[in-house]
């Protein structure tokens, strides 16, 4: 029963993969577009940059003071968030189904 609850983990992991694969290129162009001076502190290659995602699961992205951008930005924090809580999730569980056998 405990693997079954870690590869229901491992779905929400992929649904907010899914999510954040959708929401952070959006919000990373509209830094570009809009927002040059952050897109230049973010760096290349900002999609999967550890400092990056820091930025975001930090909540950084609010000093921009851009509706727009926090409306992108905010569900690709959420879907990041969610993409971790899944993996830990899973992770404890299979470890704990292990520690029972």
């Amino acid at each position: 029963m405990l693997l079954f609850f870690a590869l229901c983990f491992v779905g929400v992991a992929i649904a907010g993969a899914c999510a954040y694969i959708i929401f952070w290129p959006l919000s990373l162009v509209h830094l570009r577009d809009r927002h040059p001076e952050v897109r230049e502190r973010l760096g290349e290659g900002a999609f999967l940059k550890p400092a990056a995602m820091l930025w975001l699961l930090g909540g950084g992205y609010r000093e921009t003071r851009d509706p727009d951008f926090t409306g992108l930005a905010t569900p690709a924090r959420v879907a990041l968030s969610t993409v971790i809580f899944g993996l830990a999730g899973a992770g404890i569980l299979s470890l704990w189904s292990v520690a029972l056998s």
